[in-house]
């Protein structure tokens, strides 16, 4: 089984790299693009009492479900399903992330 992220890039108007997704007292978390190379780095701004900033970094790169699909398959592994999440509710194009459970077939 795996999980994964879906990036919201819809919301991502033309031209824009940077958005902003979590926004509280003391924090605000924000992803910046690079659509061509599937790379996302999200950014964690922490203030202390004194408004002093902490940042925190962390890369990814992510794949979309038929990319995933398709290596898959290369390794001779087939989809059995996949969900939006562990509870098992459905994947559609508004999922934010993704269960998939992949098999390798028993003929193999």
């Amino acid at each position: 089984m795996i999980e994964l992220w879906v990036p919201e890039l819809r919301k991502l108007p033309p031209g824009q790299q940077a958005m902003v997704w979590h926004s509280e007292t003391g924090y605000i978390g924000s992803d910046t693009y690079d659509v061509l190379r599937q790379h996302v780095v999200s950014h964690h701004f922490r203030f202390d009492e004194s408004r002093q900033a902490q940042l925190y970094r962390s890369p990814h790169r992510y794949i979309w479900p038929a990319e995933l699909d398709r290596m898959a398959q290369l390794t001779g592994s087939a989809l059995e399903s996949r969900h939006a999440d562990w509870a098992g509710a459905e994947f559609t194009a508004e999922s934010r992330s993704h269960v998939s459970v992949y098999r390798i077939p028993p003929d193999r």
